[in-house]
């Protein structure tokens, strides 16, 4: 049972951080679009760089990124509540029970990681060349949080077996 409730527990505690990061994306809006401007721009990366042309100089795209990776966000953060409200209702259940309910937790797990790796390592550190910019490098952030929701997905994944009397 401790085990089920680390697990329940841990997954509220991602859902709580993307509340938080929903939360203050939408309230304080444009400092996290300055985030996402300067890397789509690439304008703080090495000077004459070969890769400047990928460079995007749209407000209209700049806001379409950002608004896709808060909805992302808030998905991620819905998908982890549904997620522990179906592992609290098994709870109590058999261990094949508690293990099948896990299926919405993988889901918002996987898509929190796909998030960190894609849209932020990948598109945005790699194809944007973020790791160039000393100001607008958000890498590191990324790196951690994909370590972390790593961890607890390979903890919630543990198969769950009968507890012995």
């Amino acid at each position: 049972m401790v085990l089920r409730l680390a697990k329940i527990a841990l997954l509220f505690a991602i859902a709580l951080f993307y509340g938080f990061v929903v939360f203050n994306n939408i309230t304080d809006y444009h400092s996290n679009y300055l985030f996402v401007h300067h890397v789509l721009m690439m304008d703080s990366t090495f000077p004459g760089n070969r890769g400047l042309w990928r460079a995007i100089d749209s407000p209209v795209a700049h806001h379409a990124f950002y608004v896709s990776i808060i909805a992302w966000e808030f998905a991620t953060g819905l998908l982890c509540i549904w997620g522990g409200v179906r592992l609290l209702r098994a709870l109590r259940g058999t261990a094949a029970l508690f293990n099948t309910a896990k299926r919405t937790a993988v889901t918002a797990l996987t898509l929190s990681l796909l998030m960190w790796l894609v849209a932020f390592l990948t598109i945005g550190g790699e194809w944007f060349l973020m790791w160039q910019s000393k100001a607008w490098n958000g890498q590191d952030a990324a790196f951690r949080m994909f370590t972390v929701v790593g961890i607890v997905l390979l903890f919630l994944a543990m198969p769950d077996v009968e507890e012995q009397p």
